[in-house]
């Protein structure tokens, strides 16, 4: 029988994985020519209907003091649900998984600014330091490490939605540290998509006025099912138990195998190339994420 720590790192190693998967399916999505935030906004309606018979009885027990909260949880909703992942599946019609999955791969880093920017927790020289050595990967993969790119702000549109994202995320994961929620997980997460879909609604309509009509086609149903299922609800339950077991600090360790996940599979399916410039600017994020998890002597 597997120790309650193999069953977590299992979990956590799973959990990593589809969210690498998210990046892959959103990339396949571009070939197919799935519109990004359609792609997004069936992908939290379904996963609120899956999640409403389990969390529809506390919110509405508790709707009280939900709307006590509602400023914060809208923000949650639009930096998470609405704008994260739309502007993910947008970006990878542009860019490759390899760079856009180095960039986010600084979110836990971001999250230690944004944090510090509001006052949520303090921080140290070290940190500080990883912020600016992070920040320093991502204008190499972005300008890939081109000075002329750099002087001329000749940048990939695709990498530049992606670092919109990037912050999205980070600030979205700071703000979740600001205050403990008296909701369970799930009711939580149910809460910030209802608010997310609210301001999805209109980009989706506009997407539609647009043209950007989705085929109701194997690909597409797919596709779906994939972003549902598995980065959608699967990695948050299986997340949320992970860190039961062995605590957050750890749990964190395993986000660092995303990017390895993503490029891997980014280099057998879609036959991506790993440059120079993403090796220099995967080697000044790691550093940042060294820097960022380092301790002061009297800390």
């Amino acid at each position: 029988m597997f120790s309650r720590d193999k069953i977590a790192y299992i979990l956590l190693i799973l959990t990593t994985l589809f969210w690498s998967g998210n990046f892959i399916v959103g990339k396949a999505a571009s070939l197919f020519e799935i519109p990004p935030f359609t792609l997004n906004f069936y992908r939290w309606v379904f996963a609120w209907l899956i999640l409403a018979p389990f969390t529809l009885p506390e919110i509405i027990r508790k709707k009280n003091y939900i709307l006590e909260n509602i400023g914060l949880i809208i923000i949650l909703g639009i930096t998470s649900v609405t704008i994260f992942n739309s502007i993910v599946y947008y970006s990878l019609n542009f860019t490759q998984v390899i760079s856009g999955v180095l960039t986010i791969s600084t979110i836990p880093v971001m999250i230690i600014f944004f944090c510090w920017l509001f006052k949520i927790e303090k921080t140290n020289i070290y940190q500080i330091s990883g912020v600016i050595f992070s920040l320093l990967g991502v204008v190499v993969i972005i300008a890939k490490a081109d000075l002329d790119i750099l002087l001329n702000l000749n940048f990939n549109k695709g990498d530049l939605w992606m670092v919109v994202a990037m912050f999205s995320w980070a600030i979205y994961s700071a703000l979740l540290r600001k205050k403990k929620f008296e909701l369970s997980q799930l009711s939580l997460l149910q809460t910030i998509i209802s608010a997310g879909l609210i301001f999805l609604l209109p980009t989706y309509l506009i997407e539609l006025a647009l043209g950007y009509k989705v085929s109701i086609h194997l690909p597409f149903v797919l596709t779906l099912t994939y972003v549902v299922i598995f980065p959608g609800l699967a990695s948050f339950i299986f997340w949320i138990k992970g860190i039961s077991i062995i605590g957050s600090n750890r749990s964190g360790i395993f986000l660092h195998l995303m990017p390895i996940f993503s490029t891997i599979l980014a280099i057998i399916i879609f036959k991506e190339k790993f440059m120079t410039y993403h090796l220099i600017g995967a080697i000044l994020i790691i550093i940042g994420i060294y820097l960022s998890n380092k301790k002061v002597a009297n800390d």
